[in-house]
């Protein structure tokens, strides 16, 4: 693993911080101006099988007999990650476990997600 990703609290409260949202309950904010394409954060937490708050599912491809298929893994978050809400468009993304800005997000905006794709 790259130790520069930002997985635990401590890293990622250098450019997020958790406070309460207009969207729902608790959402994750940044503390600078974050440009597009920037490397946000690395989701973190144990395997689940079942959805559940703070799930994110992830998307990993297996290639079996030349035959490509999806399969997903249910991740509980455990850092600060697991606050963010839903808006559409969303102003970030993420690949894999990896989030990274879609647009440039202002200091002090939530940062937010499309749960739909």
């Amino acid at each position: 693993m790259n130790k520069n990703r930002r997985i635990k609290d401590d890293d990622l409260k250098r450019l997020v911080v958790a406070l309460p949202s207009d969207i729902h309950g608790t959402g994750l904010f940044s503390r600078r101006d974050i440009s597009e394409g920037e490397y946000i954060g690395t989701f973190h937490g144990p395997e689940v099988k079942e959805d559940g708050n703070h799930v994110l599912w992830v998307e990993s491809e297996q290639v079996e007999s030349e035959q490509v298929e999806s399969e997903y893994t249910g991740i509980r978050g455990e850092n600060l990650l697991r606050f963010l809400n839903h808006d559409s468009p969303g102003n970030a993304a993420f690949y894999g476990h990896d989030l990274y800005a879609s647009d440039d997000i202002a200091t002090g905006s939530e940062i937010t997600l499309d749960y739909s794709g």
